[in-house]
Order: structure tokens, then sequence, then C-alpha cells
């Protein structure tokens, strides 16, 4: 009968935790580290899809 690999649970725990906190530095890499003209493209081509979306309403939205 064969055993069981033994595991230190400390050394998982930690290697997890560091796993973990690079997924989160990597989204955080991604969300917060543009420069200044990526980050006013981003809001040009927002602020132009909503001037899209508003001239496609039907009515103006009031209901009396």
């Amino acid at each position: 009968m064969a055993m069981g690999e033994i595991i230190n649970l400390k050394r998982v725990r930690k290697r997890s935790e560091r796993e973990q906190a690079a997924k989160q530095a990597d989204a955080n890499r991604a969300r917060f580290g543009r420069s200044k003209s990526e980050r006013a493209a981003d809001a040009t081509r927002a602020r132009r899809a909503g001037e899209l979306l508003d001239q496609h309403r039907i009515g103006d939205g009031d209901a009396s």
C-alpha cells in the first residue's frame, strides 16, 4: 500500500497567497498602469459612445 505524498501546508499556503497577489498585481497593472494619452483616448471613446447612445433615444424621457 503506497502512502500519499507529504506536503508542507505552510509552503502550499504561502505559494497560493503569492499566486493570488501576483494575479491582483497584474489586474492592477492593467487597470491603473496606463499613460495619460491612453486614459484620454479611453475617455474620448466612452464619451463618444455615450453621445451615440443618446442620439438613438426614443422620446425625451418625460413621462408626463
